[in-house]
């Protein structure tokens, strides 16, 4: 046996494999990384340490081990049965997701028991074969994730079939005739599943719901979408009816209960065409302070809706308000979102709010929360706010407000109370930014449609200075009720809240987007705190805005981070750099609102904290469902790109690289900002390799590279409704630029980088 460099025997494989099954049997629970483990095996040099890590990889490989991120292994205490999420892909590799989060298996077609997507399943784990990847079986489908499936008819002779967009990878279902409520041929249709796959029937056999109408209908296209995710496209008529029934009366004890805001002044800033106004802002001079009184005025749904009423559970199940292209599919029943809860102009309405005492540097020196009447005196749409700021002297998007008024004062009316409050407003929002908020200005896709639903012109909006000074309010208000209930005096404990939390970025992803922006030359520093960490990416957005780089590098900034989520467990909002954060302002639209309202209420007349598993089920069930309506939307915005894109067939455009995947290149045109893919095969002047990592395609004999961010010219191929999906091909065949070609480095930048490497 040879020894190493400092005398010591050198272990053999079978000795170390003994000495690392020893220790973390020793200790079953913990998690260790690779430096622990040579810590603790007195492992010192380099060959010792590098045999070590391949045994773990075969124990890992044998089950023995799991592997925790990339550095760390844990003993693998499970069993080889296991409950979790089936989830099915379009190119056939199924895979298990563990409930417990673990790594994803392999699950092959003819082992999946027909399970659909989301199903929740029992599996076992099989041997493993040799210098094969691990396997899943599943051997028990313990819950379906849904028994309705949205599709075009086919009616036979003899039978009919639902066709289903979504990749069942089994046989239509079958339905039969007398079962089809109608349908035929070409309708869109719902259809509930009456017999699932099993050892004597191989197919699926349905019945008909409903029948949504003819293919290529806008509504019937409209309500497909919504029924594809579960959601529904008509109110039940019973809740219409509960709705209609609310009396809209503001009666003597509300106003014995509550603050008189009526006489103070009160305006609405929102879209032109909404209806439901959530929010209201007044603001008032307290001349003795030398104050300015802002209240936020949020519309008393909780009020009207009470807890476990019919108009209040099906709040509960819809959790949210679902807006597509061309319509509203509402949380509440008309009469109460758009009549009796909406903060309407010059009608008396009842309101919970926060009323902020501020100083002329916006800084916050009282507050309360109290439910109150108010009566706006204006509803203004942000196109109007935002022509009053900039015809007395604002320029949208520098930060600055209105310059002092002449001797005759500010044009416009209300126009003094407007600018007010935009200049606190951007007092608030410069703090904000000061104190680590990350500063992603947003963008949205925007469609002008006719009556028909038909698109006419597709662009984005950009927020501008009348939506943030909305935004700011709403914030300090959302921040301050979550305050009010999360901080405590040490030693207290926090009544149960729901919370709006943000976790930081997902380290890997950071780290990618480290490197990837280093590429061009910015320098992005990573840290351990979370305001350092969004000081960073500040700084690393305004030093891209601008350039060529810049929507590339705010792309993949963007996907490093976490998704926000609702829960009682309060960890912070990193996107918002506050420690404390909820949603109080929108009741109308949203759940979880109306369940702070609840509790604020139910805390201001001395009732003890409510049941924090009942309210954590509810946030789930709430971030669940905004993420399906989030889906939705994104479906509907697809439809009308396509069926607006259509018309356009064969047309060329300028556009930018906004996507690639092994599979092909997606490309945003730059006039309209439709986005279409260009299939790899399309792509037939090379063999090109994916490099994930610097999100590029490179070509292997020509050495083009199509990279994130790249303009290209493309032409207008396909436009498939059906699959909402764009088509585009390359109008010259190639990229705008070659990025890998290094640029010729000048003989001064060859010394300054020697003397850097030298220091």
């Amino acid at each position: 046996m040879t020894k190493d460099k400092k005398g010591g025997k050198r272990l053999t494989k079978k000795q170390l494999a003994e000495q690392l099954t020893s220790f973390f049997q020793a200790l079953p629970n913990e998690t260790y990384s690779f430096k622990e483990i040579f810590r603790a095996l007195k492992l010192k040099t380099h060959p010792a340490k590098m045999l070590a890590i391949d045994v773990m990889e075969e124990m890992a490989w044998d089950d023995f081990l799991a592997k925790v991120g990339d550095s760390a292994y844990t003993l693998n205490t499970k069993g080889q049965v296991q409950e979790g999420t089936f989830i099915r892909k379009a190119n056939g590799k199924n895979t298990f997701q563990p409930d417990d989060g673990g790594t994803p298996v392999f699950v092959s077609e003819r082992n999946s028991m027909a399970a659909l997507n989301g199903d929740h399943v029992k599996v076992q784990y099989m041997a493993r074969r040799q210098n094969h990847i691990k396997e899943a079986m599943v051997i028990e489908i313990l819950q379906r994730k849904k028994d309705t499936f949205v599709g075009k008819l086919r009616v036979e002779k003899d039978i009919a079939f639902l066709v289903t967009q979504e990749n069942l990878f089994i046989h239509d279902i079958l339905i039969p005739k007398k079962k089809l409520r109608g349908g035929t041929t070409g309708d869109r249709a719902l259809v509930k599943i009456t017999q699932w796959p099993d050892a004597n029937h191989k197919n699926l056999m349905g019945e008909v719901v409903d029948v949504l109408g003819a293919a290529g209908d806008n509504d019937v296209e409209m309500n497909t979408i919504l029924a594809q995710y579960g959601l529904p496209y008509k109110y039940p008529k019973r809740v219409e009816d509960a709705a209609e029934k609310i009396s809209a009366e503001i009666t003597e004890q509300d106003f014995k209960e509550r603050e008189d805001f009526r006489d103070v002044w009160t305006c609405t800033i929102d879209p032109k065409d909404a209806k439901d106004f959530d929010d209201a802002l007044s603001i008032r001079r307290l001349e003795k302070e030398g104050l300015w009184e802002v209240g936020v005025h949020i519309a008393d749904v909780s009020h009207y809706v009470k807890e476990g009423d019919i108009i209040d559970r099906e709040a509960q199940q819809r959790a949210t308000s679902v807006y597509l292209v061309d319509r509203t599919i509402p949380m509440l029943p008309e009469r109460l979102c758009n009549f009796i809860c909406s903060l309407r102009p010059n009608e008396e309405k009842l309101a919970f709010s926060c009323i902020f005492n501020l100083d002329d540097d916006a800084n916050v020196k009282a507050y309360r929360i109290v439910h109150t009447v108010i009566k706006s005196n204006r509803r203004y749409a942000y196109e109007e706010a935002q022509q009053l700021l900039e015809d007395n002297g604002v320029v949208d998007g520098t930060g600055e407000p209105a310059p002092k008024p002449g001797k005759d004062g500010y044009k416009g009316e209300y126009a003094e109370e407007i600018i007010t409050l935009d200049r606190l407003a951007k007092l608030l929002r410069a703090r904000r930014f000061k104190g680590g908020s990350v500063k992603f200005d947003s963008e949205e896709l925007h469609f002008d449609v006719d009556n028909t639903g038909k698109p006419l012109r597709c662009y984005f909006k950009r927020s501008k200075d009348a939506n943030k000074l909305i935004e700011e309010f709403m914030l300090l208000a959302n921040k301050t009720v979550a305050e009010s209930i999360g901080k405590t005096v040490k030693g207290k404990k926090a009544k149960t809240l729901p919370y709006r939390v943000h976790d930081n970025p997902d380290p890997q992803k950071f780290e990618n987007l480290r490197e990837f922006s280093a590429k061009f030359g910015y320098k992005l520093k990573s840290s351990s705190t979370k305001g350092a960490t969004a000081r960073a990416l500040n700084k690393l957005m305004d030093e891209v805005q601008g350039t060529r780089e810049e929507k590339v590098i705010q792309t993949i900034a963007l996907r490093s981070m976490m998704k926000a989520k609702y829960t009682t467990h309060n960890i912070g909002h990193f996107g918002l750099a506050f420690d404390y954060y909820t949603h109080f302002t929108s009741p109308i639209r949203r759940y979880p609102d109306t369940m702070v309202h609840r509790l604020i209420t139910r805390y201001q007349n001395g009732g003890r904290s409510a049941n924090k598993e009942h309210y954590e089920e509810l946030c789930e069930h709430c971030s669940d469902m905004e993420l399906v309506a989030q889906n939705a939307e994104r479906d509907s915005i697809k439809y009308k790109m396509v069926e607006f894109m259509g018309e356009h067939i064969g047309e060329c455009y300028d556009a930018h690289i906004s996507g690639i995947q092994s599979f092909g290149i997606y490309a945003e045109i730059d006039e309209n900002h439709c986005e279409g893919m260009i299939p790899m095969r399309d792509l037939d002047d090379d063999y090109y390799d994916f490099d994930e990592k610097n999100y590029c395609l490179v070509g292997r004999r020509r050495h083009h590279v199509y990279q994130l961010g790249d303009p290209i010219r493309i032409k207008v191929a396909k436009a498939n409704l059906e699959r909402k999906q764009l088509d585009f091909t390359l109008d010259d065949g190639r990229p705008v630029k070659t990025p890998q070609q290094p640029v010729k480095e000048q003989p001064k930048d060859k010394k300054r980088k020697e003397r850097r490497r030298r220091k």
